[in-house]
């Protein structure tokens, strides 16, 4: 008997250190996934992956009829040197469109309306690999993560014996994680 309760102790203290290094090992990922979860499911509120800035600034002239000219009158005033992606007039407003940046200029009054996006560096890049936009080596990787969640999820039912364990309260709390998302589904009709 004494054998085997050893043995049965030797097998936990394995499956806790086991449990410990991979918990260790996922707590980054865990930090980012959960982060990036977060700011996805609040989308609709704010944007995680850019910060909006808007200015205005006034050319102190009306624009020139001239597209080109005009361009190069409000880049030359503004001192901005990076070439737009496309300029275009629409009613009375020049838009000079850049990659995240746009400049609304009232032809008549040279009135500019600066509107950008500048990256949230932490968020964006979270969100990438969340969402999985990197695809071929990424999924290997979170499929990777994810099997060392299942790992620790099952091993964590393991490690306390008894009352306490699996086959005490440990069986009400189990249960609980199963039904809330059972239970949203039906209220939701899902």
């Amino acid at each position: 008997m004494a054998d085997g309760a050893r043995r049965r102790v030797q097998w936990r203290a394995l499956l806790r250190a086991l449990h410990r290094d991979a918990g260790y090992t996922a707590v980054g990922l865990t930090f980012v996934y959960a982060l990036s979860g977060m700011a996805v499911n609040h989308i609709a509120q704010w944007d995680p992956n850019f910060t909006s800035t808007t200015s205005q600034r006034d050319l102190g002239a009306p624009l020139p009829d001239d597209d080109r000219a005009a361009k190069a009158l409000v880049l030359g005033t503004l001192g901005i040197r990076e070439e737009p992606k496309e300029v275009y007039r629409e009613g009375d407003e020049l838009e000079i469109l850049f990659e995240h940046r746009t400049l609304h200029v009232t032809s008549a009054t040279g009135h500019v309306v600066d509107e950008g996006q500048r990256p949230r560096f932490f968020f964006r890049a979270a969100n990438w690999l969340h969402l999985n936009r990197g695809k071929k080596g990424w999924t290997y990787f979170a499929d990777t993560y994810a099997v060392g969640l299942l790992f620790l999820a099952t091993s964590g039912l393991f490690m306390i014996a008894g009352k306490k364990g699996l086959f005490g309260r440990g069986a009400f709390f189990v249960a609980a994680g199963i039904a809330m998302p059972l239970v949203y589904l039906a209220l939701v009709k899902g």
